[in-house]
């Protein structure tokens, strides 16, 4: 069979020749993470929601506008200024509280091996099974949560990423996963710390826990939530680093889709809060000197500055740039390296590991976590070198955790100083103790530690990058360093530099950042002439890079199939139209629909929008005799639409505007609109198409079983969107009519009220309706959104990308010149696999 390997046929999930087989099509393929062949991409799945951005100017909102004023506007935005500084004040605190713990089970653990290195397994262990209990039973907590986060700020909801129970998972997961021994970092899970504090503070309740329930009125909307998210993002980075610019561009670059100036502004400030909280408090706990600001973030890379008695020594010259080039190159491709290993390791577990039972991936962390202790206790013991410890290194940036190790008196095991020290120790000794590693320890380090890093990441523990590739690039940089000295005779070198450009290299080529990270090591440093070195090399790995393959946390997120959507599109994508990606087969509902109408729909469908439409014919009078239902929605239809000559016969009613010369033309125009209305009436059935009417609906049979092409593809009158949510609590409150009153007698929810429920709208499989009678009618034009973003069929692929992504939109309706949708629009329409596919389709017509 063509596109198949030897006797696997390629939608089986046994081989050809067995009896039993069980054919999955491609999407059931997806939803499983797995792949028709090994080398196929996972195709984004559908089952992800997005999320609601866009504002729905309905008629409960219009009331609060109503209501709203200079003074209650100011003090709405004062409120969201309190609660981005209490976001960023409790990031900065829970970032104390991991740094704090860490430091105190990494103490225990490594004075445990000075005394007793044969006890040090057991410790390891337990440490490795208590992060497991934490992120077993909540698998959204495993891993560093960016991709997770950068999801979310795309506009994807992921389940269960900014819950209550998430966070408290991953700080103490990550408590224990960096202090027993594993090669990760704990800047990665910040920013996800922060960013579901920024979720789940402003709404003054928790999901996870339920008591914890306050009746905060401000808030209640997507919009604000995936705000405040990025600016949590943010202040984890700030906390994580000491850079709260760093953190306010990583929430640009990598992040939010859907930016604003206002939103800068309080990012950045949120940032500060977090940065100067941490530094605040870690200045006064570490040297008792409160107020003093010394430790501005959880790394802290140490002064760069040459030795006074080295006057040959430059941090770097003009001449350096070439190497800073290569080093690049070479960074970008170790990068694209080690994504790619990930990747398939990913794979393997999408398929291996996780569909088995949650044992399996227990076993595997502790596998991990046991080769990691026996390879950094042979390699140190059996690799390492004892060197004489030289005045440099006494005198030095952190030349009290050289580790002996086995060695004699005044002297260290270098191995083992980078492995026996926490990450952070061990990046500034390659950053400021000078000619203190041999080259063939710093490369078998090099080695060793980024393969178990690369089999690290993934395992279902919390863990970050940012610090193990750093610590692995900086042992790359310092190699190089010593290469540059020794066999080439660059005496002007300064090592520090060239390893924290080869940090910069190396992560530069694993995450693909450019922009937050240049500011983030900037910041990190506090050394501003490092600002362009440190650029060129970061844009040299990521080109070199993305030639190969994605960043890693890009690639996590199309393993997951998640919906992402780029920057642009493709160019090559503008020869499609709107026509070409729409989806033409719409469930609707009427203005006035029953309510057996809208179970049935929402029990059989799981789409989160739907068109509120009225049907076009010519013998609407007729109908509107006999039928309470198709009255009121014929009637909804003309008052909704709008004339050129009914606005201009509207606005010559205040005639004292127009002047003399256009007020007489205004009276011209409004006696020639006063025609028969006999043959206004004809005019219109001859452009009106006649189709039959819309057939009822019943709870027990599904909206299109029974429908003809014609019957499903009818001309519809588009008028606007209503949710999914608004349509499930109107039928919870009983929001409805009977047939013989009037649609004003139904009941009016208040704003407040339509969004009581939020963020977890009740399900509609789960709610009781015996109490409701199936024939009441629902009017949802109040709670509708009548204005929503519309495209023609022939708008191009790059002009509706760019409205969708930059209007952070969910739902975006095809609606032709005469006022008829033809398909609507959403996030999986754009993504970048579907539009391929729909391209080969486009090439195959012509």
């Amino acid at each position: 069979m063509a596109g198949c390997r030897g006797s696997v046929c390629c939608c089986c999930r046994w081989c050809c020749c067995c009896g039993e087989r069980e054919t999955r099509t491609p999407e059931e393929l997806t939803i499983l993470g797995e792949t028709q062949e090994e080398e196929d991409e996972i195709l984004p799945r559908k089952d992800y929601e997005s999320l609601d951005y866009d504002r729905c100017i309905n008629d409960p909102y219009l009331e609060v506008l109503e209501t709203m004023d200079n003074k209650k506007g100011r003090r709405y935005e004062a409120v969201k200024w309190m609660v981005v500084f209490a976001i960023g004040v409790c990031t900065g605190l829970v970032g104390l509280f991991v740094d704090f713990s860490v430091r105190l089970f990494t103490q225990l653990k490594f004075g445990v091996v000075q005394t007793c290195i044969l006890s040090t397994a057991p410790l390891f262990q337990a440490l490795g099974f208590l992060r497991l209990t934490l992120t077993v039973n909540v698998p959204v907590a495993a891993g560093s949560g960016i991709p997770e986060i950068k999801c979310y700020l795309n506009g994807v909801k992921v389940p269960g990423i900014v819950r209550l129970r998430t966070l408290l998972c991953k700080v103490f997961g990550v408590l224990f996963s960096v202090a027993g021994g594993l090669f990760v970092g704990k800047e990665g899970p910040m920013i996800h710390s922060g960013a579901v504090v920024g979720a789940g503070l402003p709404q003054f309740q928790s999901i996870s826990l339920r008591k914890i329930q306050l009746n905060f009125p401000y808030f209640r909307s997507d919009r604000d939530k995936r705000d405040f998210v990025s600016a949590g993002a943010a202040a984890g980075v700030a906390a994580a680093f000491g850079a709260p610019i760093g953190g306010t561009l990583f929430s640009l670059e990598e992040g939010s889709s859907f930016w604003n100036q206002g939103l800068t502004w309080k990012v950045l400030f949120c940032s500060m809060s977090a940065a100067f909280t941490l530094n605040f408090f870690r200045s006064g706990i570490q040297f008792g000197s409160w107020g003093s600001f010394q430790l501005p973030g959880l790394l802290n890379f140490g002064e760069f500055k040459c030795s006074d008695s080295d006057k040959k020594c430059h941090l770097w010259t003009a001449m350096d740039l070439g190497f800073f080039v290569v080093m690049g190159v070479i960074g970008g491709l170790l990068g694209a390296t080690f994504n790619c290993l990930n990747k398939r390791l990913a794979k393997y577990r999408m398929r291996n590991v996780h569909p088995k039972p949650k044992l399996v991936r227990v076993l595997e962390s502790l596998l991990v976590s046991l080769v990691t202790t026996v390879v950094v206790f042979v390699a140190s013991m059996v690799l390492g070198e004892c060197r004489q410890l030289s005045s440099a290194s006494q005198t030095g940036n952190g030349s009290f955790q050289l580790q002996t190790f086995f060695c004699p008196n005044d002297t260290y095991n270098d191995m083992a100083t980078l492995f026996f020290n926490s990450q952070e120790s061990a990046i500034l000794q390659l950053f400021h103790q000078d000619g203190t590693f041999s080259p063939i320890t710093l490369a078998l380090f090099f080695t060793l530690y980024f393969l178990l890093a690369c089999w690290t990441f993934g395992t279902s523990v919390p863990s970050g990058l940012f610090v193990p590739s750093l610590l692995c690039g900086a042992a790359f940089g310092r190699l190089v360093a010593n290469i540059l000295k020794s066999y080439i005779g660059l005496g002007h070198i300064y090592s520090g530099t060239f390893a924290l450009i080869g940090a910069a290299a190396f992560l530069g080529g694993v995450v693909r950042m450019t922009i937050s990270l240049t500011v983030i090591l900037i910041e990190s440093t506090n050394e501003i002439t490092y600002g362009l070195p440190i650029m060129i090399t970061l844009m040299v790995a990521k080109w070199t890079g993305d030639f190969f393959n994605k960043g890693i946390y890009d690639i996590h997120v199309g393993l997951r199939g998640v919906p992402l959507l780029e920057w642009e599109t493709e160019v090559e994508m503008d020869k499609l139209r709107a026509s070409d990606i729409m989806e033409p087969n719409l469930t609707y509902v009427y203005p006035h629909t029953r309510i057996q109408s809208l179970v049935s729909i929402l029990r059989t469908t799981v789409h989160h929008a739907f068109p509120v439409v009225t049907e076009n014919r010519g013998n609407e009078k007729e109908f509107m005799k006999g039928n309470q239902l198709i009255s009121n929605n014929i009637k909804f239809k003309k008052s909704s639409i709008l004339t050129r000559a009914g606005e201009q016969r509207k606005r010559g009613q205040s005639m004292k505007s127009y002047p003399s010369s256009e007020l007489r033309n205004v009276c011209d125009e409004h006696v020639a609109s006063e025609e028969p209305t006999e043959k206004e009436d004809l005019l219109q059935q001859m452009l009106e198409r006649r189709y039959t009417p819309y057939p009822n609906l019943y709870p027990d049979q599904s909206p299109s079983e029974d429908w003809t092409m014609e019957e499903r593809f009818r001309p519809l009158t588009f008028h606007g969107l209503v949710l999914r949510s608004q349509l499930v609590t109107l039928l919870v409150r009983g929001v409805c009519y009977s047939e013989s009153q009037s649609s004003a007698s139904q009941p009016r929810l208040s704003y407040a009220e339509m969004a009581e429920d939020y963020p977890r709208y009740p399900d509609i499989h789960d709610l009781d309706l015996t109490l409701l009678n199936p024939r009441m009618i629902v009017d949802v034009t109040p709670y509708m959104n009548p204005s929503p973003f519309t495209v023609s069929p022939n708008t191009h692929v790059s002009q509706v990308f760019n409205l969708f992504r930059t209007m952070g939109l969910r739902h975006l309706p095809v609606v032709n010149a005469v006022g008829e949708i033809v398909g609507i629009i959403t996030r999986h329409n754009l993504t970048y696999e579907f539009l391929l596919a729909r391209l080969r389709q486009h090439y195959q017509t012509l």
